[in-house]
């Protein structure tokens, strides 16, 4: 994660709140791509996925409105 954070492809990560009902902690990752299937294709390669520490759960389209990302 910390090498796709350099190249930055990984622009913002951290943990969202402990989910009680499932007992399993969670967290965003806001990346630079142009499509699903590059991100997709990235973070398959990254040993935090690879060990199981990050999955991919949920994956969502932005546009941003207000402000900027550094």
């Amino acid at each position: 994660m910390d090498a796709l954070e350099a190249e930055r492809f990984v622009i913002l990560g951290g943990p969202l709140g402990y989910h009680h009902s499932s007992k399993k902690h969670k967290a965003l990752l806001v990346v630079s791509a142009p499509d699903e299937q590059v991100m997709c294709t990235r973070l398959s390669g990254d040993p935090w996925m690879r060990m199981g520490i990050l999955s991919t759960v949920e994956i969502y389209s932005w546009e941003i409105l207000l402000g900027q990302l550094p």
